[in-house]
């Protein structure tokens, strides 16, 4: 079942009616394919045949799989009805040479893994436009003053820009992945029927259909294409949803009451909460976390798919049935709502500044540490005048009480030879940021 979720032409990919229309392209062109080769006894004129005339109905494979229970036989029965329809009784019916030589692994597997490609391209789409607006955005608020976190507590001064920049690289790490394992992955097929030895159907077939779909014939396949390319697929996917997560995890603390930096788009009419009117909760990026948690689980099911029993068995396609099209349309689905997000977040400088200067000049501690001993001083001994003065202001910080700033605090202190000029330069912001730009020089040769 499509998750309700999902977008149109993500799920367009993953319904029965896209499957079984690549499952008829890959017959009708084994068919043009052994005709050119003009051995197994079918002629251009059949294969012409067969094209003019394969069809289907997801009704009637349906109805038909109930009996047969094999879906391949079901959709290869319905094609038959439709191809030998109006062929004279006693006349050899053309839909015998549809098939011919095959095994179900060589429709299913080659067909999944070009509905794989087809799906890798919306979400490689999907990753590009994101990247674009965390460019533009990282260029746009380059010079935006926040204060940077570690361990969730106040470290130093940093600009906002440099989140977004951080966001676009590891988009563009993350298309980088997508392309190489479309590649790498997902566009192989592989027509060489029971065992994998050709025993029944010539290779050329197998390159034919391939060269026709855009995909690579399976080197060595057995009866299926190894599931190693179908768990990296998954992992990948699950790489992305998880930097998709960090995203919008950063966005959901940042917008917490005590913090609020930025906020996710509210829409006209849309309301918080069903008891507390004032609310305005990141919903969306509460979405874009839960749904990552799908497809990163899912990725630990592609793993499990991979030992089959010799051969091949069918342990892995039931649940490939169930995680391939989930981590897809989720992925596609958390990425659009990502985008709404990111295009449209609200930022408050003010806020920034303000929480900027609430530890009281403590985030300049480190350059006050490099200061003292700058002037000869061990560095033990001014470490200690750092920390005793920065602990003094975080006590009254911590009761809620007036009391000196860190810079004044430091002034009035004995130990501390630090002149006031001095003391300026170094609870100055942007002392911190003038080598920053390089960052920005790198967002700029960004390409998505």
């Amino acid at each position: 079942m499509i998750p309700r979720y999902s977008r149109p032409e993500m799920a367009h990919i993953w319904e029965l009616e896209n499957k079984f229309a690549i499952w008829k392209d890959i017959e009708v062109l084994a068919c043009e394919a052994q005709a050119e080769l003009g051995q197994a006894g079918i002629t251009a004129d059949d294969a012409a045949h067969i094209r003019a005339t394969a069809a289907f109905e997801v009704e009637r494979i349906d109805e038909l799989e109930a009996t047969l229970n094999h879906d391949v036989i079901a959709f290869l029965t319905n094609m038959a009805e439709h191809i030998d329809a109006g062929v004279a009784d006693g006349e050899p019916k053309p839909s015998r040479w549809v098939h011919y030589g095959m095994t179900s692994s060589d429709l299913g597997d080659t067909a999944l893994c070009y509905q794989m490609t087809q799906a890798q391209d919306i979400i490689i789409q999907d990753v590009r436009r994101l990247g674009r607006i965390c460019r533009r955005r990282a260029l746009e608020t380059r010079d935006l003053l926040c204060v940077g976190r570690t361990h969730g507590i106040h470290a130093e001064p940093m600009t906002f820009g440099m989140k977004w920049a951080t966001w676009a690289w590891a988009l563009k790490r993350a298309e980088g992945r997508l392309i190489a394992t479309r590649r790498f992955s997902c566009a192989w097929g592989a027509i060489s029927g029971a065992v994998g030895s050709y025993s029944n159907i010539d290779p050329f077939v197998e390159g034919y259909v391939c060269e026709k779909l855009g995909l690579t014939p399976d080197p060595a396949s057995t009866q299926v294409i190894a599931r190693d390319r179908h768990a990296h697929v998954l992992a990948v996917l699950a790489t992305v949803a998880a930097t998709a997560e960090s995203i919008a995890t950063e966005v959901r603390a940042l917008q917490k009451s005590d913090t609020l930096e930025v906020e996710e788009p509210f829409a006209a009419g849309q309301k918080g909460s069903s008891a507390m009117p004032h609310k305005r909760n990141p919903i969306t990026a509460e979405r874009v976390c839960g749904l990552a948690r799908v497809v990163k689980a899912n990725a630990q099911v592609g793993f499990d798919d991979v030992a089959l029993w010799h051969e091949r068995d069918i342990s892995h396609s039931s649940a490939e049935r169930v995680v391939l099209p989930d981590s897809f349309i989720a992925t596609d689905y958390l990425l659009s709502k990502l985008e709404w997000i990111l295009d449209g977040l609200v930022l408050y400088p003010e806020r920034m500044k303000a929480n900027l200067e609430s530890t009281r000049g403590l985030i300049y501690s480190s350059r006050v540490l490099l200061a003292l001993v700058d002037t000869g001083m061990p560095r033990e001994d001014a470490y200690t005048i750092v920390q005793r003065n920065a602990m003094s202001v975080w006590d009254d910080i911590k009761a809620a009480r007036g009391g000196p700033s860190y810079r004044d605090s430091l002034a009035a202190d004995p130990e501390c030879p630090l002149t006031g000029a001095q003391l300026d330069a170094i609870f100055d912001p942007w002392a911190f940021l003038s080598r920053v730009g390089v960052v920005f020089d790198r967002v700029e040769t960004l390409e998505f």
